[in-house]
């Protein structure tokens, strides 16, 4: 997840993505589509074995300001932003990243995402599990590294994100991922394993 600000209720979290996007309508039923992905489906229902709350408009499509993809907010649920939506893996890339956000923040004991550390661990987890910085996203991205590819491209998203959080400034975000990183990488919950 990219570029993060928090709110009076929690926090929000975005992740950017670059394109022209499709309509809310459009967006709304590629979200129909992607809670049929096993990997959306398997986070779903996790969320929902661990009691958290998910109701009819947990996730919704909406046109936003700022050039993100989407993000969670404790309270408010999951948003995609269909103006910056082009493709169907972009949409499913944007759930699962959220809803692993999600699945942290119901279930981690006083998670407090003003805590650079409690944001750089989510961010870790998303970034590693969601399938962010699979080798052909990132050189889609442009970038060409064969090996240690992975974790440099989680650990450039989570610096990019924690940075953006208002109460994290580079060198607070730098040293909570660093302190966190082996705790927060090797973290897989839900999954036995990373994806």
């Amino acid at each position: 997840m990219e570029g993060n600000g928090n709110d009076a209720k929690g926090a929000t979290k975005t992740s950017v993505v670059n394109g022209d996007g499709v309509t809310v309508k459009d967006c709304q039923k590629m979200i129909q589509k992607s809670l049929r992905s096993p990997m959306v489906k398997f986070l779903m229902e996790n969320l929902e074995k661990s009691g958290c709350t998910i109701g009819d408009n947990f996730i919704k499509a909406v046109n936003c300001q700022q050039k993100v993809a989407g993000g969670y907010t404790r309270g408010g649920g999951i948003i995609v932003c269909s103006n910056h939506m082009n493709l169907q893996d972009e949409v499913d890339q944007v759930l699962i990243h959220e809803l692993i956000h999600a699945y942290d923040d119901c279930t981690a004991k006083n998670l407090n995402w003003a805590n650079c550390a409690h944001h750089a661990c989510s961010e870790i987890r998303a970034g590693h599990l969601s399938g962010d910085c699979h080798f052909k996203r990132e050189l889609l991205r442009g970038y060409m590294k064969l090996r240690g590819h992975e974790q440099d491209c989680v650990k450039r998203r989570v610096i990019k994100s924690v940075m953006a959080n208002p109460y994290c400034a580079e060198t607070a975000a730098k040293d909570a991922m660093e302190a966190v990183w082996d705790t927060c990488y090797n973290d897989t919950r839900p999954f036995d394993r990373a994806p």
